[in-house]
């Protein structure tokens, strides 16, 4: 069988190749059933990710083991599957305060690819590989694929030389159940979510379920390293007025004081918001309410009730 056969055969087997019974009418639908049938199918993506929840809990503990030793997560995925993983990526320094180095996405294609589709990047594993090397991934760090088929060329070629090569932790998101896999990762995610509304499109009910499973990694990971009080964002970068005007109003639901009082005390802790806290709420200053925070681990429930 030739390799365009082989191909053929493959993709035609896949769960997210296969036609969709509730969305054949939709090409004369009117706009109104076109969009119940996207929402109702939708409706079948949180579900899917839930049953998933074990194997993201793995996925969480491998993470937050190598962030408290200073490794990486890095998200490596082409197409949409790889702008998800820069979108996430690129939304913890803002959200957690968090190096920009300590989640990284890694797409096909480079960054070109991001705005614009470059599919026949996705094609070469080697270059995978290569971009491992490239980011200078090390056996401390977590590389994460992102693939709704699960055979992904670039993806898999990332993830078999993250396991065999490099020797870090690796996972594994898709949309494919587990036997369908080309790769065998440390932890595969596989929320099944059932063939898309229009064949193929794995931009929608897969794009989905990979951003919910992101979501869901990074943010369990923040909690676990101290970067949430109670439901608050209390380690978030003052990089926008939208941000400076939370960080004030973090401080003020969570200690109690008028609005003036919350931004001296941001003023006196440098901006940032788990010191202003500390500070105010054990009635420390600055230097102290580090201290207390740096022996803490970064929480600050325990910072606040140490008396040292």
């Amino acid at each position: 069988m030739s390799d365009s056969s082989s191909l053929f055969a493959e993709l035609q087997a896949l769960a997210t190749e296969q036609r969709n019974p509730h969305s054949t009418h939709i090409d004369t639908a009117p706009t109104r059933e076109i969009l119940r049938v996207i929402n109702t199918e939708d409706h079948r993506v949180p579900i899917a990710v839930r049953r998933e929840i074990p194997h993201i809990e793995s996925a969480v503990e491998i993470v937050v083991r190598a962030f408290k030793n200073d490794g990486r997560l890095f998200y490596v995925g082409a197409g949409t599957s790889g702008r998800l993983g820069v979108v996430d990526a690129s939304e913890c320094p803002p959200t957690f305060g968090t190096n920009p180095e300590r989640v990284q996405g890694i797409i096909a294609g480079g960054n070109e690819a991001v705005f614009r589709s470059q599919e026949g990047a996705e094609d070469v594993p080697e270059a995978g590989a290569a971009a491992l090397e490239e980011y200078g991934v090390t056996a401390n760090d977590v590389v994460c694929g992102i693939a709704s088929s699960g055979r992904t060329p670039y993806v898999v070629g990332a993830v078999e030389h993250a396991r065999d090569a490099i020797g870090c932790p690796t996972l594994f998101v898709t949309t494919v159940p587990r036997d369908e896999l080309d790769v065998n990762p440390d932890v595969a995610i596989c929320p099944v979510v059932g063939p898309e509304v229009i064949m193929g499109s794995t931009r929608m009910k897969s794009g989905t379920a990979q951003k919910l499973v992101l979501n869901m990694l990074t943010t369990a990971s923040m909690v676990r390293l101290g970067k949430v009080y109670e439901n608050m964002m209390v380690d978030l970068q003052r990089t926008s007025e939208k941000l400076v005007e939370r960080a004030h109003r973090t401080v003020m639901m969570v200690t109690g004081v008028e609005y003036d009082t919350a931004r001296s005390l941001l003023d006196r802790a440098d901006g940032h918001v788990k010191t202003a806290v500390v500070m105010e709420l054990a009635d420390v200053d600055a230097e102290k309410a580090r201290r207390r925070l740096d022996a803490a681990d970064g929480f600050v429930r325990p910072a606040i009730e140490n008396n040292q």
